[in-house]
């Protein structure tokens, strides 16, 4: 039996799918298992990284108990990104990992960035300074628990960990590793400036290596657990985020991705570093050059959101209330009767990098009904999604000509027509539901040599859509005329929501016992 299989590993947030993709990236078999996520304390996200692997191997048990072992030729992994953890010499966790979900270092980031020099921060690792990269939490580990960090011998991001677990080796990928917000992303090292002033030695970080870079091979006592024979070569892959758009084929001219997942997350390739506050720049699963990335904290979270703590709909009546709002909110107008919505409740990232900032909803009246509030969520999603395309576009000088849309958002028809509307681009929809292990298949087929190149691989394995959704002249024109009212709103309301929000933190301080 040939090895014509490869697997793309993703660890998600929430589960581990282990996906086998042959060489025209056709998905031959899967695996999954989930992942807890626990919340401690508010504002507070942990998992233990024992469950990172636990999930792996089951997801690859369950792979391998349905396709032959042997026509394996290698995996890679994309990973949940900006989440790391402290292990010991053994791989043990010394603390339960942070999840890039958690808030608990923003005084951290407000007084690192400021000691440290936002500007310099991010012409060195391409990140503003914001809450989700990792390098806040470590300076938060080294003020409020310096034994555990001072224990640890390795600081490890979930791809260097699981890397660990199948092969032995602390080796992790550069597009795993810059989220970290400690990469020099011009020399593609650790930046150790960044390191020294967080206090974070230097020599607990992962050996680096490039996408599709050979790690090493399965191990014995990984072979047992997962079902993968011992010996398989493990290869670098990357971020979800970056593994996507590879996924996507977004090494085209023109392409941008977007997945409208929990996060709404676009991005470029620039063959060469940029970095401006109108994005944020991450290394690229290819052979060379990097993602030109914006990134909004609430996208399909918020439709969960509506719907359970606004609408009342359970579980139980999830489908069918869904189902029914998308019918109302397509009979709702463009600019949902009025009503608008900012897409903040999980803080700004690209542009305005402001963690306080939170949602509204205005132009609410005695008229509104539910279909235009779910109008109005979807509208205020795209709107700002254009508005940071328009943005990177400008700041990079790149154009973007259509979008690959991926993500559990893209089974809405009426939210890729809105896209397509406000972006005025055409939305290509994937026909891949799991763009990220694809991403990370095409790595794996990569360093297998099936190809010359990531560019070749993606062509082949990559790049297959269902449907097309065109802009239509009517609505494109009056979403034009909406998003300059839709970008003048926060600007009017953050110095408001400024004080709102240290309001809020010294009640809070206040009750603390």
């Amino acid at each position: 039996m040939p090895c014509d299989l490869v697997i793309g590993i993703d660890s998600s947030t929430t589960a581990t799918k282990a996906i086998a993709w042959d060489r025209t990236g056709a998905p031959r078999a899967e695996g999954r298992a989930p992942i807890p996520l626990a919340q401690p304390r508010p504002r507070h996200f942990e998992q233990d990284p024992s469950d990172w692997w636990r999930s792996t191997s089951q997801a690859l048990r369950e792979l391998t108990a349905r396709v032959e072992s042997s026509r394996i030729a290698g995996l890679a992994i994309s990973n949940q990104r900006e989440t790391f953890g402290l292990f010991g010499e053994r791989g043990e966790p010394i603390r339960p990992a942070i999840v890039w979900l958690d808030e608990r270092a923003i005084d951290q980031m407000r007084r690192f960035g400021a000691s440290f020099g936002a500007e310099k921060i991010h012409a060195i690792s391409g990140k503003p300074v914001d809450i989700t990269p990792c390098v806040y939490r470590m300076v938060w580990l080294r003020e409020n628990e310096p034994h555990l960090l001072d224990r640890a011998a390795y600081v490890a991001e979930v791809h260097g960990y699981l890397c660990f677990q199948l092969t032995g080796r602390w080796t992790t990928s550069t597009a795993s590793a810059d989220p970290l917000g400690v990469l020099d992303m011009e020399r593609l090292v650790w930046s150790q400036d960044i390191l020294a002033a967080a206090e974070v030695p230097i020599d607990k970080m992962l050996a680096l290596v490039r996408p599709g870079a050979l790690v090493g091979n399965v191990t014995e006592a990984a072979a047992q657990a997962t079902g993968v024979p011992a010996g398989t070569p493990v290869f670098a892959a990357g971020g979800d985020g970056q593994c996507a758009g590879t996924g996507v084929e977004v090494l085209r001219a023109g392409r941008a991705y977007i997945n409208l997942g929990t996060a709404v997350v676009s991005g470029s390739y620039s063959e060469h570093y940029v970095f401006d506050a109108a994005f944020r720049t991450e290394t690229a699963v290819a052979d060379r050059g990097y993602i030109v990335e914006t990134c909004l904290r609430s996208g399909t979270f918020l439709l969960d959101w509506l719907s359970r703590e606004i609408l009342g709909i359970d579980h139980e009546q999830e489908l069918e209330a869904l189902t029914a709002l998308e019918a109302e909110a397509a009979a709702s107008p463009v600019g949902a009767n009025g009503v608008m919505l900012v897409p903040y409740w999980e803080g700004c990232m690209t542009p305005h990098w402001d963690a306080s900032a939170r949602g509204v909803i205005a132009g609410l009246s005695g008229s509104t009904r539910r279909g235009d509030l779910y109008r109005a969520l979807l509208e205020g999603v795209v709107l700002e999604q254009a508005l940071a395309s328009r943005r990177l576009q400008s700041g990079c000088g790149h154009t973007i000509d259509h979008y690959v849309a991926v993500g559990g958002g893209t089974a809405s028809n009426l939210w890729m027509q809105i896209l397509a509307d406000a972006a005025a681009v055409p939305v290509h929809r994937s026909t891949s539901k799991e763009a990220s292990s694809l991403g990370a298949a095409i790595a794996a087929a990569t360093g297998c040599g099936w190809f010359g190149s990531f560019a070749e691989a993606s062509a082949a394995m990559a790049g297959h859509f269902d449907r097309t959704f065109e802009p239509r002249p009517k609505e494109q024109a009056a979403y034009a005329e909406l998003s300059e009212i839709y970008g003048g709103l926060w600007p009017a309301l953050s110095s408001w929501n400024q004080k709102l929000a240290r309001f809020v933190e010294q009640r809070a301080a206040k009750l603390r016992p």
